[in-house]
């Protein structure tokens, strides 16, 4: 993944996905652990900063090793 990844590259990935589907980010490789997203985007310094509304639980071996980070 590109260090310089955009909402236009994230709206792309996002595009053939049900929209129905719940969303969570997947934290830290060393604790992998996945994030509800928070209901606010802050935009500073040219940068969309999307927030974490606290944590859901370890990710699933299946997405782990999808991530290589199993």
């Amino acid at each position: 993944m590109p260090q310089h990844f955009t909402v236009r590259d994230l709206l792309a990935q996002l595009q053939g996905i049900d929209p129905d589907l719940r969303v969570r980010l997947a934290v830290n490789p060393d604790w992998p652990f996945a994030h509800y997203i928070g209901a606010e985007v802050v935009v500073h310094g040219g940068i969309a900063y999307i927030s974490d509304d606290g944590q859901d639980g370890y990710l699933p071996p299946a997405v782990r090793e999808h991530l290589a980070w199993a």
